[in-house]
């Protein structure tokens, strides 16, 4: 549960001014990994700020943290720095200024997400333990493993299209699997993005990876990952999973019609 900067114990709160200065924060509005989450802007500059003290929280941030530090890619958020205070896991990364990327039909963001894409798909696993795809989905299939970082959850909140090209942030899930498995967990954001699933996986068959996996295997993705989505839809009331749900039941009805989609 995210809460407000001002929750933060004096002790860490001074850790954080030494560093930036006399900060203001401006709480970020998606995510839920952190108890806390803001950009920070003080006299010696700009940081985005996650801070956590829950058992889940820390583990979760210090994950990303490891992740993080291993990547030496264009497309993620540098580590600028991290403690540890008052039983708080603090960590400042690098703050990536702009928009949210647009994914709808014929946006010059898709561009960026293509590059990006085929950057992680190059991309091999850092020396860091990762999710294995059972662990981060929920299901398996043999032909879901691999030796590809995957990020896992390229929805518009965790891409940000700065001067200086898209960013990638919020490693707080990254996998370690088939190249393919990126595309597969990215199609519901397609959709999201007003894509028909015909559209997505059209958008999707640019990329090289998609077509190393046989259509049964992605008929296998799809109809799981919907069965997890609707499952959790049954008892949640987040509209989050319940858009989720809907995306990903889209997709499955798709590739399950009639003489479907073939790969």
């Amino acid at each position: 549960m995210r809460m407000d900067w001002t929750a933060l114990p004096d002790v860490v709160r001074k850790e954080v001014a030494d560093r930036v200065g006399d900060a203001h924060a401006i709480p970020a509005t998606t995510g839920d990994h952190a108890e806390i989450a803001a950009t920070v802007t003080g006299t010696h500059g700009t940081v985005f700020v996650k801070a956590a003290y829950s058992d889940f929280g820390v583990r979760s941030l210090r994950y990303e943290l490891r992740v993080s530090e291993a990547l030496s890619r264009s497309h993620s958020p540098a580590v600028e720095w991290y403690f540890d205070a008052a039983g708080w896991l603090v960590v400042g990364f690098e703050h990536c200024d702009g928009p949210h990327a647009d994914l709808s039909p014929g946006s010059p963001d898709l561009k960026l997400l293509e590059e990006a894409l085929a950057m992680l798909g190059a991309t091999p696993v850092p020396d860091v333990p990762l999710f294995s795809p059972k662990a981060r989905l929920g299901f398996e299939h043999p032909a879901m493993d691999g030796d590809t970082l995957v990020h896992t959850d390229l929805g518009p909140a965790n891409l940000i299209v700065t001067p200086r090209g898209l960013r990638i942030v919020d490693w707080a899930m990254a996998t370690k699997a088939a190249a393919w498995v990126e595309l597969a967990t990215l199609t519901p954001w397609l959709i999201s993005a007003g894509h028909t699933p015909q559209q997505a996986e059209q958008w999707l068959a640019r990329q090289p990876a998609w077509h190393t996996a046989a259509p049964k295997v992605l008929n296998y993705f799809a109809t799981k990952n919907a069965e997890k989505w609707a499952a959790k839809s049954a008892v949640a009331t987040a509209s989050w999973v319940h858009d989720l749900a809907g995306w990903t039941s889209l997709w499955s009805m798709f590739r399950s019609q009639p003489g479907g989609p073939r790969g």
